[in-house]
């Protein structure tokens, strides 16, 4: 029998992120906001993982190191975002650099390559956050990978249909109840889940639920999800305290894509990549 699920909480809005907005310290140093690893971007999919390193970037990580799901990385640098460093995934899971927080999935793919990457990823964190998103929860939900993480907080990032063939259930079926889909996989997965779509539900392990209340269907287009991802690894691998670092992340992808339309960028036609500038300017008071 499953535990009955705990009372709603606050929503998500701007106000219950105070952690967000706090000013940095003037004695401050690149290694004080974190490392950010990200796995992803097999073979045509890189754009996946440079949207969500560059989100990692512009809401304030102090390094990103991007791991290709390729035998060698397809670009030696960023022309965008020259800060982001890149590798291909095994030299970057070889290594120790000092990952405060793991993002893992996008674009990855669901090949035998991808699963072992993600497989060798649960081993080698040593107990640092991770993000597992996109392709991630696919070999997930066909047992292509076990959920055999170990120690160390996991955040899972479905849409509905993500969510579905994690419980097998149907996307509709999804919808529904999205607060009682959000808790049963905390529950099957002891993981924190961020729900997406409208009213994106955030749940915690022991089955705390908040609503997020930005966004608008500007965000329904290809690549929002990788910037979330990021913006997720980011805040955790900050060091913000965690709940508001999965909420804040979560609220300030939405909001920045409301800032946008605000602006007259979109709905319609809102790309992905305008996102990191409008939460960047927001994390500034902007």
């Amino acid at each position: 029998m499953n535990t009955p699920a705990p009372s709603a909480g606050a929503p998500i809005d701007r106000a219950s992120l105070p952690a967000l907005f706090a000013p940095r310290g003037a004695d401050t140093h690149k290694g004080s906001f974190g490392t950010v690893g990200i796995v992803g971007g097999g073979p045509g999919m890189a754009g996946a993982v440079l949207l969500a390193g560059r989100a990692a970037l512009k809401v304030g990580a102090g390094k990103v190191l991007v791991g290709f799901a390729q035998d060698a990385a397809p670009l030696a640098c960023d022309p965008l975002q020259p800060e982001l460093m890149l590798r291909d995934a095994r030299s970057l899971l070889e290594e120790d650099w000092g990952i405060t927080a793991w993002v893992a999935g996008c674009g990855i793919g669901t090949g035998p390559l991808a699963a072992n990457m993600l497989s060798e990823l649960f081993v080698l964190r040593h107990e640092a956050p991770l993000v597992l998103d996109a392709d991630g929860l696919n070999l997930l939900a066909q047992g292509d990978i076990q959920p055999n993480w170990g120690p160390g907080p996991v955040v899972l990032t479905p849409h509905p249909a993500e969510a579905g063939r994690l419980l097998g259930l149907t996307a509709a079926q999804v919808q529904a109840d999205r607060r009682g889909a959000a808790w049963q996989l905390a529950q099957r997965f002891n993981a924190w889940v961020v729900l997406k779509g409208a009213g994106t539900i955030v749940c915690s392990p022991d089955g705390s639920r908040r609503t997020n209340t930005s966004g608008n269907p500007g965000l329904a287009t290809a690549g929002t999800g990788d910037v979330l991802a990021g913006m997720l690894g980011s805040l955790i691998g900050q060091k913000l305290p965690f709940d508001q670092a999965v909420s804040g992340a979560v609220w300030l992808h939405g909001a920045a894509a409301d800032a946008l339309v605000a602006r007259g960028i979109g709905p319609i036609g809102l790309t992905a990549g305008e996102l990191a500038d409008a939460a960047r300017a927001l994390r500034n008071g902007r």
